[in-house]
């Protein structure tokens, strides 16, 4: 992989799941519901799951340099 590629999508994958994490993490702290119309402990462990599962897939990116 080329490296501008992997830098732009691995950032993306970053801010995404970061960001995506932490929304979860304050939902679920302010007893909030995450999604609505969805149980709150599948809702809150779907979003926690896809926020890992950016994270990684930022962390693979950023080791293809």
């Amino acid at each position: 992989m080329e490296s501008g590629p992997a830098i732009f999508v691995g950032v993306v994958f970053a801010l995404f799941g970061g960001g995506l994490l932490a929304w979860t993490a304050v939902r679920v702290r302010q007893r909030r519901p995450v999604a609505h119309g969805v149980s709150p402990v599948a809702s809150a462990t779907l979003a926690g799951l896809g926020s890992v599962i950016a994270l990684i897939l930022a962390t693979w990116c950023f080791t293809r340099l």
